[in-house]
């Protein structure tokens, strides 16, 4: 038996969160995880919009003890999150993902077997090998990710080839370790995890992965966050 915890950060994800939810139980289910078991980490950002009074909600309709919720005063960035969320985990292996829905959770299964198969440190999800790819994105966003990643292959050699990614499973004691040396935040931090990982010699499998642009909310990625990613980028290839 195998515990997994699924670290999901929100910010204005009421609209979200209750179907993630819903799907994630699903997902667990599945005949492989049988005699597995799982629990759900919601760490919302301090949501205007009432995420965390949805969370509660579920809570007391389902009575399940393995939807935690454990928020944050502010919004204090992704990277951090996970942190956080790292921080309440007791399973042994870290699923991350998003909250908006473009983290299909039918997905986990793929991920543990792979896991399973060859005793890797990390699985991460990819949008670009056959059988994953992007759904909903206009071309100046696809162009924007592809231009992205591209990047970060000639400047750090990754050995992955999603390295923007931000749907993974991670043994947490690998990830633990990991955390304690990352420096970025935000966006960057899933760059730097996969960097270090290599360095560090883990053994780092992928997954095809449908990647599916959000039906409610916002998109978080704006132009702060590209100028941010493009420094972190220099500063990795710089200093790891």
């Amino acid at each position: 038996m195998t515990k997994f915890s699924v670290i999901v950060p929100t910010y204005n994800e009421r609209r979200n969160i209750g179907i993630l939810y819903l799907l994630l139980r699903k997902a667990f289910e599945h005949p492989s995880l049988a005699t597995d078991e799982f629990e759900i980490i919601v760490v919302d950002d301090n949501s205007p919009d009432g995420t965390q009074d949805v969370v509660k909600a579920l809570q007391r309709e389902y009575g399940d003890a393995r939807l935690l919720l454990r928020p944050r005063a502010g919004k204090l960035g992704l990277g951090t999150a996970y942190v956080h969320g790292l921080l309440h985990a007791s399973g042994e292996f870290v699923l991350i993902m998003d909250a908006d829905m473009s983290h299909h959770p039918k997905a986990i299964p793929e991920f543990i077997a792979k896991q399973r198969e060859g005793d890797f440190d990390v699985v991460t999800g990819t949008r670009y090998v056959p059988g994953g790819g992007v759904h909903g994105w206009d071309t100046r966003r696809k162009l924007t990710s592809r231009v992205a990643n591209y990047l970060a292959h000639v400047l750090l050699n990754p050995g992955v080839s999603d390295l923007t990614g931000s749907y993974r499973l991670y043994r947490k004691t690998m990830l633990q370790d990991l955390v304690k040396q990352v420096v970025t935040k935000g966006y960057v931090f899933q760059m730097e995890i996969i960097v270090r990982c290599r360095k560090a010699g883990m053994r780092v499998a992928e997954v095809p992965i449908s990647f599916v642009d959000r039906v409610w909310g916002s998109s978080k990625l704006g132009g702060a966050e590209i100028v941010g990613y493009l420094k972190g980028l220099l500063w990795l290839f710089l200093t790891i």
